[in-house]
This record gives C-alpha cells, sequence and structure tokens, in this order.
C-alpha cells in the first residue's frame, strides 16, 4: 500500500471513529487484527507510551478469542473492547467517560468496520456493469 493510500484510510478510519474520539474522558482509540496487528491508532493528546513499542498486543488479543465486549477497570482508567468484523477496537478512557453512549456509538459505527468482500453467488451475475 503506497504512503497516499495508507494516510487516505487512517483519514476514513478517523472519521468513523470520531465521534467516539470527541467523546468526553476518552484518550484514545485502537483497532487491532485478530492477530494482533495494530491496523489503526488515534489519540487527541499523544499517549505517554506508543502502542506499536509493545510486542504483547498479539498474545492479548488471541487471549480475546470469543470475546464480543468488555470494559476493564484499572485505578483511573478504562478500556473498553469490542469485536468487529475486522478484529477487536479498543478504547482508552477515564473512568467519567459515558459508557451507554460509548456503546450506542460503536452499535451504529461497526458496520462501516465490514471487511469490503467480493460479490458471492448471484449477486454476481446482476452486478452493475459500468
Amino acid at each position: 500500500m503506497s504512503d497516499i493510500e495508507t494516510e487516505s484510510r487512517h483519514i476514513e478510519m478517523k472519521e468513523i471513529f470520531q465521534d467516539i474520539l470527541d467523546m468526553e474522558d476518552v484518550f484514545g482509540v485502537m483497532l487491532f487484527s485478530p492477530e494482533g496487528k495494530l491496523l489503526f491508532k488515534e489519540f487527541p493528546l499523544p499517549p505517554p507510551e506508543d502502542p506499536e513499542t509493545r510486542d504483547w498486543w498479539p498474545l492479548f488479543t488471541a487471549s480475546l478469542d470469543g470475546v464480543k465486549e468488555a470494559d476493564l477497570l484499572f485505578d483511573q482508567r478504562r478500556l473498553y473492547i469490542r469485536e468487529t468484523d475486522m478484529g477487536y477496537l479498543m478504547v482508552l478512557m477515564g473512568s467519567l467517560a459515558p459508557t451507554a453512549m460509548l456503546r450506542l456509538s460503536c452499535d451504529t459505527l461497526l458496520p462501516n468496520l465490514k471487511e469490503k468482500r467480493p460479490a458471492r453467488g448471484l449477486m454476481r451475475i446482476f452486478k452493475r456493469r459500468s
């Protein structure tokens, strides 16, 4: 993928997650493949450590196998995890972030994260030709 395509994809993904990023007490969003590869990250303020420097993400995402949704609570932070067609969405937030609003936003954005697959079966026959 070229730099232009990569930048275009990043902008497209940021638009998908913008409602979540604009929420009160949300620090950032990360999207991981099921194999633990970081597909997207956006933090309005730089995190103390770049998530890409951690090599345990594949182990962490493998441990999530079958988890549809999780909300991990820590002393001063929360990590909301949601399964998507592309892998796992992780939202880093503070204790005051509106969880119900976050879940609703995820429900509305999940269809945008479906992988584009070629048409199959009869739909391929009826597909418009340009």
